[in-house]
């Protein structure tokens, strides 16, 4: 039967009772022998060491039994040695060797009773308390004795046997789970169902003894000890105790088995350092690591991923034999599994051990979302650079920074001309790996699907069909007129079923068919085929519904299938970054320009380009386009008054957007050039004074500047003149020195920018006056300096014109005498004589706020 034990205080007396065997014969001679007595094993107090303790308190002491009774005594004992040789013993004598019998009996209820004299200076009250904190620890260790009561304070032990192999131990409200493994007891202390391994303890034999330990668990060994139980033999082994540990840590939950794991550190001691060593040895052998799908491993088969989750252990549970359950993977674990040589797996062994694995690409997507929270520095990222990517064609490529990531451009598959990522696979841990993202437009801009364009054979239809249908897909994502032109020669069936490029096709119901002439190349795709694709992916390709532009990045040259591109391309002065043109404006019916203008100017893809003068499609428009039977560079637009009367305004809706394809306010080309000298020659234009002389300007600036080539423009015999006359070329005079305009006759002036006068005369084969006409001042004036005219240094100062230097002649009348292209002799206000003398009349300086610089 379990026994009972209890402890009472009275007075200075403190009384220990307990059930059980009674006292006999050998046990008096074994407790006065000082000597383990001949109880059986598994017995309380065969050691006879807790006895000896009596006399740390006590020096009159009275073990009392049903079966008799014995008193030990200090007092007695010193009296009894002094009697034998009369010597005196001194204060310590062997108390616990000579023992008295006595009358006494135990309390009721108790088979043996310990009676003690408490010395005056032992506190009783504290000697409880210390009794009563023992109490638990004593009913751990000593699995015979069920109860423990200290001055009232019942400690009991409940024992629950659990499912696992575990016994559950209470006492009180404290709970313990124990194991039993052949010469040891392991116990460790539960809060909540929760182990709370120990932090430091003491090897108990059963009960404690001196040796240290730091092991996680509490120990209650059979082992030889020394006499006092305080230490333990020398030469003792301790395999022995810690057999059966490992059974003893599978027994417990999963995710706390790894709590009993002694961890890396100072020993306490040598008995210590031994039983960890021996432990470890255990664990690292037997199988009791949980691992993913049930299985329990020895921690030296198993592998951790640190940080593993619960949706990457699935992922991994068939690619990484013995992987131990995420929730003994996190860093808190890391220290015990190192200790039992758990192998730990990196991102990089994970990258290597999934090359070669065939996976769905929702499996890669998940696996990549279960990684993604393990990527966090760019050490992590490199190693996993070796990752598999699956690919939207069905193939699976090593490393993401290979890849292509699409962005916005839906579940298209069979990529096959780039590494496109599967769409169902993609995710943006990739991108962190290094993959790229790409738009429809970057993939359909890639030169390797331009060689699979145009290595298609026109009469293979399935090949066609299977590129076409991947192509459009993506080009259902692009933005008009964002893909190269080069996309328009991918192949697609026209009306009659053949192949043709998608840019010699349009689709059903087109414009642009309206405006073309009667045998233009373009057939209509094939309409069943337009409904099933969808007409913005046809569009974006090339099939014609308006105007297709061409776009070209870092041209070296007119090879882009233009009309008339070697004129346009002479015209510019470097090659250009990119060129955006307007294609097939050859193909519009001449009389059907009116429409399609309206078409350039109205479709968002055409009408920035119509704003470009340089460009392609202004030029072209230029000098091919017609409007009621006019060039439209030739046309002016109704806002530009640079040559009102002498060019026609256009009349059209849009002309404001394609101003840029219209005559320019510079005289920039020879075709405007002649049609310019034609209409000032043409006497039934009437076009003002201020016209005539901006038009002289700017021709007489075109030909300065070399933009004219002289020997191609066919001159009129007309010219006109300041006064708005039309008059014979040889008749007429170019203005090209100020003073002669007062006296040249106007209707015989043709005048224009002084600067280039000498140039206008040689464009229209005319004389310049300065040429033609001889002159000499005929009246007398007085020579002064400009500095000592006061009418002229104050003309100059309050103009902010400096002054000139030298010499001017005031005449009260200014007359001089013309001959040559002019036989008159006139009054001039100023004038320039042949020698750069300066002469003016005395009206006109003192009426005049400047005098020009004639020289």
């Amino acid at each position: 039967m379990p026994g009972e034990l209890w402890v009472r205080l009275d007075g200075r007396v403190l009384s220990v009772a307990n059930t059980g065997a009674p006292l006999d014969e050998s046990g008096v001679q074994a407790l006065v022998a000082l000597r383990a007595s001949n109880k059986s094993a598994g017995t309380v107090g065969r050691y006879g060491v807790g006895f000896t303790a009596v006399l740390s308190v006590s020096d009159e002491v009275e073990l009392r039994s049903t079966s008799g009774s014995v008193a030990f005594s200090s007092r007695r004992t010193r009296s009894a040695l002094a009697e034998f040789d009369g010597a005196d013993p001194g204060a310590d004598v062997p108390a616990l060797r000579l023992a008295w019998p006595t009358d006494h009996r135990p309390v009721a209820g108790a088979t043996s009773e310990v009676v003690l004299t408490l010395r005056d200076t032992v506190d009783a009250t504290a000697l409880l308390a210390h009794m009563a904190r023992e109490a638990p620890d004593l009913l751990l260790e000593l699995p015979s004795l069920a109860s423990i009561t200290v001055a009232g304070r019942e400690f009991r032990r409940r024992e629950h046997p659990l499912a696992s192999g575990l016994t559950d131990i209470a006492i009180g409200d404290d709970h313990w789970w124990q194991f039993e493994s052949g010469r040891a007891r392991w116990l460790v202390r539960v809060v909540d169902g929760v182990v709370r391994p120990s932090a430091d303890d003491v090897l108990r034999a059963p009960t404690r003894s001196d040796e240290e330990l730091s092991i996680p668990a509490m120990l209650i060994a059979d082992i030889a000890m020394q006499p006092d139980r305080r230490r333990v033999l020398p030469g003792v082994s301790l395999a022995e105790v810690t057999v059966g540990y490992a059974d003893f840590v599978a027994a417990l939950p999963p995710k706390q088995r790894l709590a009993l794991v002694p961890l890396p550190g100072f020993a306490r001691s040598e008995v210590d350092s031994s039983l960890r060593e021996q432990l470890l040895t255990e664990l690292r052998e037997k199988p009791w690591l949980p691992t993913v799908g049930g299985k329990d491993r020895a921690p030296n088969r198993a592998s951790v991923v640190p940080g593993l989750s619960d949706e990457l252990a699935e992922l991994l549970a068939d690619i990484v034999d013995g992987l131990v359950v995420p929730e003994l993977s996190g860093p808190r674990w890391a220290p015990a599994l190192a200790a039992v040589d758990t192998h730990r797996i990196g991102l990089a062994r994970i990258a290597e051990l999934l090359s070669g694995i065939d996976r769905e690409p929702t499996w890669w997507a998940r696996l990549y979302a279960a990684l993604e929270p393990l990527a966090v520095d760019a050490l992590a990222a490199e190693e996993l650079a070796s990752i598999p990517v699956p690919l939207s064609d069905g193939r699976t490529v090593t490393g993401p920074r290979t890849v292509l990531l699409g962005h916005d451009i839906g579940d298209v598959l069979g990529v096959d001309w780039t590494r496109l990522v599967h769409p169902e696979a993609a995710h943006p841990l990739l991108s962190r790996l290094g993959a790229k993202t790409a738009t429809a437009v970057d993939l359909l801009s890639d030169p390797a699907l331009r060689a699979e364009i145009e290595d298609l054979e026109d009469d293979d239809v399935v090949a066609a069909e299977e590129l076409s249908t991947v192509v459009l897909a993506l080009a259902a994502h692009a933005e008009p007129g964002a893909l190269p032109s080069w996309v328009g020669e991918l192949l697609l069936p026209d009306i009659d079923g053949e192949l043709r490029g998608a840019d010699e096709l349009l689709l059903p119901g087109a414009p642009l068919a309206a405006v073309l002439v009667d045998d233009s190349p373009f057939a209509s795709v094939n309409p069943a085929f337009a409904e099933r694709v969808g007409e913005t992916a046809l569009r974006a390709v090339g099939v014609g519904w308006g105007f297709t532009v061409l776009r070209a990045e870092l041209p070296t040259g007119p090879d882009h299938d233009l009309d008339d591109e070697n004129r346009w391309w002479d015209t510019l002065d470097d090659d250009p970054e990119t060129i955006d043109a307007v294609r097939d404006l050859d193909l519009v019916d001449q009389d059907r320009w009116a429409t399609a203008l309206t078409m350039l100017a109205t479709d968002p893809s055409t009408r920035p380009l119509l704003a470009d003068r340089g460009g392609y499609t202004a030029w072209w428009l230029r000098h091919n386009a017609e409007l009621d039977g006019q060039a439209l560079g030739l046309l002016r637009e109704p806002g530009d008054d640079t040559f009102t009367g002498l060019l026609d305004a256009v009349d059209h809706p849009e002309s404001a957007v394609f101003a840029a394809a219209l005559a320019s306010p510079a005289v920039d080309s020879p075709e405007l050039a002649q049609l310019l000298l034609d209409r000032l020659a043409d006497s039934r234009r009437q076009p003002s004074p201020a016209v005539i002389v901006r038009t002289h300007t700017l021709l007489g600036a075109a030909a300065a500047a070399g933009v004219l080539d002289l020997d191609e423009l066919h001159l009129p015999d007309q010219v006109r003149a300041v006064t708005g006359a039309v008059i014979d070329a040889g008749a007429a005079l170019v203005l090209d020195k100020p003073w002669l305009s007062a006296a040249v006759p106007h209707d015989r002036l043709v005048a224009g920018a002084l600067d280039t006068g000498e140039a206008l005369a040689d464009l229209l084969d005319v004389a310049t006056a300065s040429a033609a006409v001889r002159s000499v001042v005929t009246s007398t004036g007085r020579p002064v300096s400009w500095e000592l005219e006061p009418t002229a240094v104050l003309a100059h100062v309050s103009i902010g014109r400096p002054l000139p230097h030298g010499k001017v002649v005031v005449h009260p009348q200014l007359t001089v005498s013309l001959t040559g292209a002019l036989d008159a002799e006139v009054t001039a206000p100023w004038w320039v004589d042949e020698d750069g003398t300066t002469h003016v009349s005395e009206s006109w300086a003192a009426a005049t706020w400047g005098v020009p610089d004639a020289r």
